[in-house]
């Protein structure tokens, strides 16, 4: 936890009062002492520093905090997302790795190799999710949550919304195994933003593909292993970041 996140309703004037995992790890992790200075951010805010008031350090563990706001977030990538639905444990530690990652949003779809229940799972509502996005920013010193985005059918995504938002971006990319292009092969120019498709871990099927591909969107492959799909997010990730680098 490299960063104290703290809600905006539990600020109380400059004061916040902190009594769960937070408050354990500034006992039992930084050991901190009344006085000490902390790194905290308001989620979806600003970050700056937090003065210790008071500590409790035993059991429940509690701690109250000076709070002064006044640097602003960093700036999130330039690749958005679209994945097909994965298990819900994969897609929780998805979540939590493209909130890390600085990823500003991300539209989870439906597809034909996607397991119809995974739609049920609680994951899906917002308030299931929220624990993985906070940690995920915890880490990168972040405050601004990823917008997630659920399309329960492929067709209406593809037909209906994608249509309305594909104008923003200078690169659309879908990953399949079959193609023999690679990333770095559409950055000859610096794009100003991108947006990637990864399938599920069966592939996309014919028909998914010829509809990204009249969309507009072009294939490439990360090589011939099939990956996991939150191996293969955290993978293209960086190659298209990397790309992206190199052409500036």
């Amino acid at each position: 936890m490299n960063l104290i996140l703290i809600d905006p309703a539990e600020l109380i004037g400059k004061i916040v009062h902190v009594h769960d995992r937070r408050a354990k790890h500034i006992v039992k992790v930084l050991r901190s002492e009344p006085g000490d200075v902390l790194r905290v951010g308001l989620f979806g805010g600003k970050i700056g520093r937090g003065k210790v008031l008071r500590i409790e350090k035993k059991y429940p563990f509690s701690v109250d905090i000076e709070v002064c706001l006044e640097n602003n977030p960093p700036p999130k990538t330039p690749v958005d997302i679209i994945l097909a639905l994965p298990r819900p444990i994969m897609l929780r530690r998805i979540i939590g790795q493209i909130s890390s990652l600085g990823v500003a949003r991300m539209h989870v779809i439906n597809a034909a190799r996607v397991e119809k229940s995974f739609w049920d799972a609680g994951v899906i509502a917002s308030d299931n999710h929220k624990e993985q996005v906070c940690q995920g920013l915890e880490q990168a010193i972040d405050t601004i949550p990823p917008q997630l985005m659920f399309h329960r059918r492929f067709r209406p995504f593809v037909e209906d919304y994608l249509p309305t938002i594909i104008n923003k971006y200078s690169t659309c990319l879908y990953a399949d195994p079959g193609s023999n292009k690679t990333v770095a092969e559409y950055f000859n120019d610096p794009p100003e933003k991108v947006i990637v498709a990864i399938g599920p871990e069966g592939g996309w099927v014919d028909y998914e593909l010829t509809r990204f591909h009249e969309m507009g969107f072009s294939d490439f492959s990360i090589g011939p292993r099939i990956l996991r799909v939150d191996t293969a997010v955290i993978n293209i990730h960086g190659r298209i970041m990397a790309a992206m680098k190199t052409c500036r």
